[in-house]
Formats: structure tokens, sequence, C-alpha cells
């Protein structure tokens, strides 16, 4: 059975259909999110509507609701160590939604359970949303950008805290990479080529610190593409990230399911053309069915065994050792 898609819940989200509405959203006992600014962020917007979490019990995927965690003004990390074997890796993920919410369990707290369980620590941000990063704009009928890229400000700060606190956390600073989903995926891709100068006025000794990846895995990613404006132009990539790539953009594993109708497979397919003409390590996989934001809920598609591909790729590039 084919999988309901996240931007489902999330236009309920916006249009006010959405329940079960729980103020803000909290880690599992034993984990705390931490602030990721030391006072205000760059570019702070005014706070019209607090922070909220919200389920919908009647959109589910993979058997299980999705929780939206929306209107992030006050953006944070949560470290998720390894219980057991620590293999030094550690991989920052970005949830998806859109740039509108964030899918916190799905593509948040579901991925830390894995990483952790094969050794990775993970550091999953809440970044700021909505209209934090290029968007669908429902009132212009068009893909825009924001004033400010407020989410990968909070990328970047995170990438560079991550390093600074390397040796407490255990993890080796050259084994630091990063993950995303659909929105949490062009995040990748902008980190992933937006490393030479914060994008934002240095703060303390974090900003300091190199906030390229060295590693970035992209799932069902979205807003890469540019889409024809005229008859006799062709689809590329989204300029801003076409004109950053470089051979220094680093190893890149892609993951696109080809019946995927919300951000579609073009996404993918430009941004793994571009990182080739640059000479950039990537490897993509592409599975006939899958649809959008799956997460990693097994379901009876192959596509949903996309981890143990990702886990090979590391040892294969030296993230993890054996």
């Amino acid at each position: 059975m084919m999988m309901k898609t996240l931007l489902v819940a999330i236009g309920l989200l916006l249009a006010g259909g959405l329940h079960a509405q729980a103020p803000v959203w909290q880690p599992a006992a034993g984990y705390t999110q931490v602030p990721i600014w030391p006072g205000a962020a760059p570019d702070a917007q005014p706070v019209t509507v607090p922070e909220d979490m919200t389920i919908d019990p009647k959109e589910l995927i993979g058997g299980k609701t999705v929780v939206a965690v929306g209107h992030v003004s006050q953006p944070t990390m949560t470290v998720y160590s390894p219980k057991g074997k620590n293999t030094g890796a550690a991989v920052v993920v970005f949830p998806g939604g859109g740039y509108t919410i964030l899918a916190m369990d799905l593509e948040g707290t579901e991925v830390a359970d894995w990483l952790t369980s094969k050794g990775i620590t993970c550091i999953l941000l809440k970044y700021r949303v909505p209209d934090s990063g290029p968007h669908y704009d429902p009132q212009v009928k068009l893909e825009v950008f924001p004033k400010a890229p407020m989410a990968l400000e909070d990328a970047q700060r995170t990438m560079g805290l991550v390093r600074l606190h390397a040796a407490e956390w255990k993890i080796d600073p050259h084994k630091i990479g990063v993950l995303g989903f659909s929105a949490g995926g062009h995040l990748v891709a902008a980190i992933s080529n937006h490393f030479d100068q914060r994008i934002y006025p240095a703060v303390d000794a974090a900003d300091k610190e190199s906030c390229r990846p060295d590693f970035a895995v992209a799932v069902y990613p979205g807003h890469l593409a540019s889409w024809p404006g005229k008859p006799d132009e062709t689809l590329g990539l989204n300029p801003d990230i076409a004109s950053h790539i470089t051979a220094q953009t680093p190893p890149t594993f892609i993951l696109q399911a080809e019946d995927d109708h919300v951000d579609g497979i073009d996404q993918s397919l430009v941004y793994y053309i571009g990182l080739k003409n640059a000479e950039v390590p990537v490897e993509m996989h592409l599975y006939a069915q899958g649809g959008h934001a799956f997460g990693l809920r097994p379901t009876k598609l192959p596509i949903t065994e996309w981890p143990q591909l990702v886990e090979k790729w590391l040892r294969t590039i030296g993230m993890t050792g054996e």
C-alpha cells in the first residue's frame, strides 16, 4: 500500500486541520536539547506564533503517526551518543518538512536510534521554520527564497559546535557528516557547498571551526532543481547550489524513489549531475517505488532498506572503520 506523504500533513497543519496538539517538542528522557545560539539568532524574525507540536492521528506513514514541529524560532540541538561501540563518526541530522515544519520523529529521533545503534553519534538539529529556506509559496505559486537563509545559518553554527566539542563528545572531528530528508536534503546540499565562510557574523570560538561536512547523505531531497522559465531553457540545478559546487564538496550519497510525486526525481538527478561534473565522489540509488517521506520505517518496498546501503557506503569511504 502506497504510504501517504508528509506534505499532506503540512497542508493540513497550515489549514488548521491537525489536532492532538502538545505545547512543544521535547526529546526522550535522558536527553536535553540545547540552544545553538548564546543570544538572539542572526536574522531573528518577530515571533507571532509560539512553537507547537502537532500529530494527525489520521495521517500514517509506515503504520505510525508523524510528529510535526512548527514555528521554531529558537533552534536547538540534541546530542545522542552511542550506548555501545563508538566509531568516532558523527552525523548532524536535518529533518524535512518543506521548510514549513519539521518531522521530528520520522526524520529525526528515529534516525538517531538507527545511527547510535551503529556506533555513530547523532546530533539532531531543530532548525528554524517556517520560511527559513527555499519553499513553495502558495500565494504566488512559485518556489521562493527567504529574506535570510536562517536554516543554513543554524546548520553552519551546529557544525561548528560539534567540532568544538568533538573531544568532549568522543567524536573524530574529521568524521562529521550531515544527513537530511526532503527540505533537510536541500539543507544537506546547501551546507555541503556553503562552508568557506559563515553567512552570519561570528559569535564565538565555535564559528572559527570549519563547518564543512566530511560526508553528506541526501534522502529524497527537494528544492534543488531550477525549473525552466522560458521554452528554450532546460532543467538545471538551483544556481545558489550550482555556483558553489567544487572538488571540495564532500562525498555524497543520494537516495531517491522514481515515483516521488512531491519533490520528484529531477531534484536528485540535477544534483547528482552537478556533483559528477565537479568530480565530487557521489553515489546515487534510485528505486522504482517508495514515494516521498518514508523515513526509516520499514515496508514491503525494497527502498526502505536504504540504511544498510548508507552503512556500507560509510565503511567504504572510511568513516566507520570495518
